[in-house]
């Protein structure tokens, strides 16, 4: 087995690249591209269908080079899907650490499951590619901060998939909210409401032909193969994902605290439980977290298997202020006086939904353009790493909450928990040996 920590000694040895599976077609597709930003899309089960979406939007300035997926049938799939959408079959690999060695590969996009996100991202910057990387950023707080460090230290660029950072109507009404529109913003309510299944009860069964379980669980420390983990429900279970407060709360909680103008909180409470199933979901279906500023507030409400809107929306946030407030979501915004009486609104024509964004979207599309902007000509990033990252730690630190039933009092220089050495414990996590994340 090559571990992680082999993969960069390798590396640093300056040992030629293991050969990747390309037609003679693609690659000179490839030779022939110099003008563009060379991407490799890895993790290929879900957004990634957007990644190929917006890239296809920018294909003047940046094309498709290499896919890459521990599932052969993902894999594939994939691979069909941009032959069909951009008229070239991109190279094939199932192990990301092959494209890493590729120097004609500039950029990486992430979409795997999200204890991957940070130690593959932090592997893109030691060889020097630019970073897209999904939310959560990382798994946990530890993760995040490295990454920061990471991005820092091998300066390239790493934009996170916060899309509505790049929201014309949002960059808009965020605007108006800091130059007072409501007067002084104080209070931010968010949400995010969806009517998701049980995931039952996994069995222990033989690992498919299809897939490479080793690789897919990477840094995480081994587990035997369930019939119901992949290819999505590893978002419950904390070895691999980080609940459904990182999986959405980290866009409407980044929106709310941009509108307030906020980084970390002095405290932090979480209550929830998984109180609508019994399976193998490891964390709650309903939380309920504050974050306080002292002489600011944010809410953040989860609820995964109870539809029942607020304000009418799956999904949103709610900035309160001494003469008004604001509703805003992926759709648009609404501007009420302080009695509630609507003075202005903004309607994109679309309708918002708790489902993921797989497909193409105008948010992505422009997020990707920026990206593509900042690494082509400087243009600033709309959510760089040291950006992002400040909403996943907050949506971390709402997890550790909850996990251990305390109150948390954090240092709102770098977010640590402060005189609590058992939620201290969970800013980090265990890896399997030998594919720890490292400078």
């Amino acid at each position: 087995m090559i571990t992680r920590r082999d993969f960069l000694d390798t590396l640093a040895l300056g040992t030629a690249g293991l050969a990747i599976n390309s037609s003679a077609k693609s690659y000179g597709q490839i030779l022939g591209s110099n003008d563009r930003l060379n991407f490799a899309v890895i993790g290929l089960n879900g957004r990634a269908y957007a990644h190929l979406s917006s890239l296809k939007a920018n294909q003047e300035k940046a094309r498709v080079s290499h896919v890459v997926d521990v599932d052969s049938n993902i894999l594939k799939r994939f691979a069909d899907n941009t032959e069909t959408e951009l008229g070239y079959r991109p190279a094939m690999d199932r192990d990301f650490r092959n494209v890493l060695q590729q120097k004609d590969v500039d950029v990486i996009t992430i979409a795997t499951p999200e204890h991957w996100h940070a130690p593959m991202a932090i592997a893109g910057l030691q060889t020097g590619k630019h970073v897209y990387v999904e939310k959560p950023c990382s798994h946990n707080a530890a993760e995040g901060a490295l990454l920061v460090e990471a991005q820092q230290k091998y300066g390239k660029l790493v934009q996170m998939g916060s899309q509505q950072r790049s929201s014309p109507h949002t960059i808009e009404i965020v605007g108006k909210i800091r130059d007072g529109i409501i007067g002084r913003a104080y209070f931010a309510r968010t949400w995010y409401c969806n009517v998701r299944k049980s995931m039952g009860v996994g069995k222990v069964i033989p690992v498919p032909a299809n897939l490479d379980w080793e690789l897919w669980q990477g840094p995480a420390p081994r587990r035997p193969y369930k019939d119901n983990i992949h290819p999505y429900n590893w978002h419950w279970l904390r070895n691999y994902g980080t609940g459904e407060t990182l999986n959405n709360g980290t866009h409407e909680v980044d929106v709310a605290r941009w509108a307030l103008g906020v980084d970390f909180p002095q405290r932090v409470a979480a209550a929830g439980g998984r109180y609508h199933f019994q399976d193998d979901w490891e964390f709650y279906d309903t939380l309920e977290t504050s974050f306080d500023y002292g002489d600011r507030m944010i809410t953040w409400e989860g609820r995964s298997c109870q539809g029942m809107k607020v304000y009418n929306r799956d999904r949103g946030a709610a900035i309160m202020g001494t003469t008004g407030s604001v509703i805003v979501d992926r759709d648009g915004y609404e501007i009420f006086d302080l009695n509630g009486k609507k003075t202005g609104e903004f309607v994109t024509g679309k309708a918002t939904s708790s489902a993921d964004l797989t497909g193409r979207d105008s948010m992505t599309d422009l997020h990707f353009s920026n990206f593509i902007a900042g690494i082509r000509h400087g243009e600033k990033l709309h959510a760089p790493i040291a950006v992002g990252n400040v909403a996943v730690t907050m949506l971390q630190l709402s997890n550790i909450a909850w996990e251990t039933g305390h109150e948390l009092h954090l240092d709102t220089a770098n977010g640590k928990i402060k005189n609590d050495g058992e939620a201290m414990k969970l800013w980090s996590r265990e890896y399997e040996k030998g594919w720890e994340p490292h400078l």
